[in-house]
């Protein structure tokens, strides 16, 4: 099996998503979870498909938009749902688990449309996603997700070969985690600071900062930004500092590592080690 042949990886893909009559598959409107969407639809046909996305203070309005967009250009039997993660406590305190009690919330409302659809839940974990720290894959898999990118062997450089190849917008759009992930572990997950997070990264992206970051620390933002676009940053220094002033923050600095997709996980690491 050569994982660079990307013909191959998509029949891998399809042959993955064969197993299954019947699909529902959680949409956030993603690199990952929109080749899943189009694939699915692809392979099974619209009825047998429906794509879901889970609507929260912690999903950008932004990539809300765009996954109804995303629907209606590939004519995705879709609904977007209120998911209730903010309800539970243990969400908001933000401590390791934060992940899987969000993968729990969504597994509770895409679990009756599965039922009602006789069909499988289907999230886009790819093999990459598998060496972080994501309990939200094991809470979801526990729930009877399945993973048909890691069934298919594919990386994240394949879902965006595959989806090149066919064509797709998404191929080269920068992740988008949940809004939750820019607030270190410990600190609590409240509307008030999921609203400047998203705020901050609104008006970076309005600025034309398409892959952004902006890590939660109280009163400070940190940015991160791809490294070859640190530069871009301290070239519009002002109108930087003036939108995160406006979004809340006092104290505005700029990662100079770059970004890096859950670094913050590395503190949780650390302090684990720790505590042996």
């Amino acid at each position: 099996m050569d994982p660079h042949d990307d013909a191959a990886a998509l029949d891998r893909l399809t042959a993955a998503i064969e197993r299954y009559e019947r699909l529902v598959v959680a949409f956030s409107g993603g690199a990952d979870s929109a080749l899943l969407a189009w694939a699915a639809t692809r392979t099974l046909g619209r009825a047998a498909v429906l794509c879901v996305t889970a609507v929260s203070p912690s999903l950008a309005p932004e990539e809300h938009a765009d996954a109804a967009a995303l629907a209606a250009e590939w004519d995705l039997r879709w609904r977007a749902v209120d998911t209730a993660e903010m309800d539970d406590p243990a969400y908001i305190a933000n401590g390791g688990d934060r992940c899987a009690r969000c993968k729990t919330a969504l597994m509770d409302v895409l679990e009756p449309l599965a039922d009602a659809e006789h069909a499988t839940v289907v999230l886009g974990v790819n093999l990459d996603d598998l060496g972080d720290h994501r309990p939200g894959q094991a809470a979801a898999a526990a729930r009877g997700a399945a993973f048909p990118f890691v069934e298919a062997a594919l990386t994240k450089a394949g879902v965006r070969a595959i989806s090149r190849d066919a064509g797709l917008r998404t191929w080269d759009k920068p992740a988008a985690a949940c809004l939750a992930s820019r607030v270190p572990y410990g600190t609590p997950v409240t509307l008030q600071v999921l609203d400047r997070v998203t705020r901050a990264e609104s008006a970076l992206r309005a600025l034309g900062f398409v892959a952004v970051r902006v890590r939660h620390y109280g009163d400070t933002a940190r940015i991160e930004v791809p490294a070859d676009v640190l530069d871009a940053v301290l070239a519009h220094r002002e109108a930087v500092v003036r939108a995160l002033k406006s979004a809340g923050y006092a104290y505005v600095t700029l990662d100079l590592e770059g970004l890096r997709s859950g670094n913050l996980n590395a503190a949780l690491s650390a302090t684990n080690d720790g505590n042996r």
